[in-house]
């Protein structure tokens, strides 16, 4: 056969618009159809014989191209082998019908309360008089914290009530037998049991592209007589139509504010002129500790709040915060006091109006909060019952005031679609059909073949394939994979990952993860933190101890000192709790120990800190986070537009020559590989290598002149 001749056939085939069709009715999509082509194009263009009626069909001047399709799909099907069975995974897959997976909550006809308002509007107060009045209840928080809170007014209000989170059980009858009222953590909802209250808190997050698909689970699983459903107005449509699906009507209940909040005509501009009850909102790590040293500096004192501190000390903090008799009437705080904390503030105060988002297709930018996000937080301003009868909100620059007051008066994105999340039951259907196909590949072909209606969406699922990547290679069973897949992990704490790496390792060898196996891991006894490095690190071993309390409740064998490691866990608390009381001073240990006029403290995420020149959002995925700046507080910040598109672009440049320098030697140096007698003879040796235009790396030389990808003739 002439090869030519072949290659025409064969790129003739490709374009048919015909076989493109055919294609997808047998399961390939744009992707697996390009794929399998560039496969079955190499396989006959590199055999040295083909099979007899293909030799025939191609050999034929006659012939038309479609008549390859039957040879073209056998061997489609020999690289994919889901398409021999795709109806059976489309139907699978099917998530068009939510609904009719909770036949318990279709049997009952329940009562649909949506108690909608801002924050600070008593919304949640009404639901939860109710849950406590009723026979039997359950609450369904977004947090632990909001969990432990109903809890204790369970308790004090003399209800039996347990607690249910995914690392912690506290139950109010000594033989540990279930009370009539839980409070839990959303994803540990059970939707078998019957209830006569059930009350869903902050239903907005029913969006979340993460956790989502708890809030629907709830939402239509619940087997209960009454569901209280408490959130932003902006769910109502959302909620309305997906009860309109099960047959059920929605009693809406609006509520106003309590106390008024006033968004302020001038800006902070400078530390000096905060108050008692003021808190400066930040959306970075570094700008926490930076803030606070400078608060600190200026004879004050200042609570400190962020999302990885352990529940323990965040309570503790706010408790120092609202004391009237403390000296301490200042707070530094991340978004996380958007929810789960009382706290008694006179005027939120915005460091900054960006923070880094999650976009739809699950990659990391930086642009201005939402209106949502922004009336979350400064609605804990003035809360009612507190000491101040009003709160106020302003920002830390005054350009970013304008911005802010725009934000504040935006009408709410409206919610418009819930989140869903494939089942073990679902992964295990696949997996008896691709039994040689790995988890993370599943749920990819799960995502791919998944089909949802209008109001529905698929939540991403990176993380539970980062960790079914991660454990891919150790012999698991599926369903001990899956579970592993979905514990709770912090995807950037390299010793969390390590850790959940070691424990799935000693689980696939049935050996016990005993007391002191996870002692002699962490390393446990360990001190009070000497700078922030260290500090980190204890918030790390916080999460390790929170993962074996996790996989204890879903592994009891294989995990069998909980008691033990909650006991230590308390504990560590307490030692991280002395560490942030005396976080200025590990700042200043850990900038004594970096490079002489740099502020940079610790790795963050979010690179989003003022300097004395200008104001910086940094979206490349190269450009790290250890790129993070002093905070120049008096100093006005460079207008921003809304999507930032344009101020990113005009800064990119300038980000490059101003950090591109002296980052990474910062780093070596704060992790003691390099010292400063070292980094000036690299600088020395850097100067007059460029002085004579050439440039040595290891054992090779290049001279300026040689050509780099631009095109030159290499020397």
């Amino acid at each position: 056969l002439s090869t030519g001749e072949v290659l025409k056939k064969l790129n003739k085939f490709y374009k048919r618009q015909e076989i493109q069709r055919l294609g997808a009715e047998n399961g390939l999509d744009a992707r697996l159809f390009h794929q399998a082509f560039i496969s079955f194009r190499k396989y006959i263009m590199e055999s040295s014989s083909v099979s007899a009626d293909l030799h025939i069909i191609l050999s034929d001047i006659c012939c038309h191209v479609d008549d390859l399709f039957p040879f073209f799909l056998r061997h489609a099907k020999q690289i994919f082998p889901m398409l021999d069975c795709m109806d059976d995974l489309r139907k699978i897959s099917d998530l068009r019908l939510p609904p009719n997976w909770y036949p318990d909550a279709r049997a009952i006809q329940r009562k649909i309360i949506f108690h909608a308002g801002p924050t600070n509007s008593g919304k949640t107060y009404y639901a939860i008089q109710r849950f406590l009045s009723a026979k039997s209840g359950i609450y369904c928080g977004p947090l632990k914290l909001l969990a432990h809170e109903i809890f204790q007014k369970s308790v004090d209000a003399n209800v039996p009530c347990d607690l249910v989170t995914g690392e912690e059980r506290m139950y109010a009858n000594e033989n540990a037998k279930q009370a009539p009222h839980i409070a839990c953590t959303i994803e540990m909802c059970n939707t078998n049991t019957p209830y006569e209250v059930a009350v869903i808190d902050e239903i907005q997050m029913i969006r979340d592209p993460a956790r989502g698909w708890a809030w629907t689970r709830a939402l239509l699983g619940l087997c209960a007589e009454e569901v209280h459903v408490c959130g932003e107005p902006a769910a109502i449509d959302l909620v309305t139509e997906l009860m309109y699906t099960t047959g059920e009507e929605v009693e809406v209940r609006n509520y106003e504010r309590l106390t008024p909040l006033i968004v302020l005509d001038d800006a902070l501009e400078s530390l000096d002129n905060l108050r008692p009850g003021d808190c400066i909102v930040c959306f970075s790590k570094n700008d926490i500790y930076s803030v606070s040293r400078q608060i600190e500096a200026r004879g004050l004192e200042c609570a400190v709040i962020y999302g990885s501190l352990p529940p323990g000390t965040k309570l503790e903090q706010a408790k120092k915060f609202n004391d009237p008799n403390d000296p301490c009437k200042i707070l530094v705080a991340t978004d996380a006091i958007g929810m789960g904390l009382n706290l008694c503030i006179r005027r939120i105060i915005f460091n900054s109006i960006v923070k880094i988002i999650i976009n739809d297709q699950g990659e990391k930018e930086i642009d201005c909060i939402t209106t949502s996000q922004a009336l979350q937080i400064a609605g804990r301003a003035g809360r009612y019952g507190s000491s101040f009868p009003q709160g106020e909100v302003t920002t830390m620059h005054r350009d970013d005031l304008t911005q802010l007051k725009e934000i504040l008066n935006d009408p709410v994105r409206p919610v418009k679609a819930a989140g869903l999340h494939p089942t073990p039951e679902q992964i295990e259907m696949f997996a008896y059909h691709l039994p040689d196909a790995t988890l993370s590949n599943l749920v990819d072909i799960f995502v791919s073949l998944s089909q949802v209606d209008g109001l529905y969406f698929v939540c991403n699922i990176d993380d539970f394939k980062f960790i079914a990547d991660m454990i891919q290679h150790i012999p698991l069973n599926l369903r001990s994979r899956y579970v592993f897949c979905t514990a709770p992990l912090n995807r950037k704490e390299p010793f969390v990952c390590t850790t959940l790496l070691k424990f799935a390792r000693q689980f696939s060898k049935n050996e016990p993860l005993t007391f002191d196996w996870l002692c002699r891991h962490t390393k446990w006894p360990l001190g009070p933190p000497k700078n922030i490095k260290e500090l980190v690190h204890l918030e790390a071993v916080h999460d390790v101890f929170d993962l074996y309390l996790w996989l204890s409740y879903r592994f009891m064998d294989m995990f069998p000192d909980a008691a033990l490691v909650r006991d230590i866990q308390k504990k560590l608390d307490n030692i991280i709790q002395i560490g942030v009381c005396n976080i200025t001073k590990l700042i200043r240990v850990s900038q004594s120990a970096a490079a002489p006029g740099t502020a940079e403290v610790v790795s963050d995420d979010s690179p989003l800190s003022r300097t004395k020149r200008d104001t910086r959002a940094v979206s490349s995925p190269s450009v790290k986070a250890t790129e993070a700046l002093s905070i120049g507080v008096g100093v006005p910040a460079e207008r921003r537009s809304r999507n930032l598109k344009a101020f990113r672009s005009a800064t990119r440049q300038e980000d490059l020559k101003s950090y591109g320098r002296g980052t990474l030697a910062n780093r070596l140096l704060r992790e003691g590989l390099l010292t400063h007698e070292m980094l000036k003879q690299l600088e020395s040796e850097w100067q007059d290598q460029h002085r004579n235009g050439r440039y040595g790396f290891g054992s090779k030389t290049y001279n300026q002149s040689s050509s780099d990808e631009t095109g030159g003739k290499k020397k």
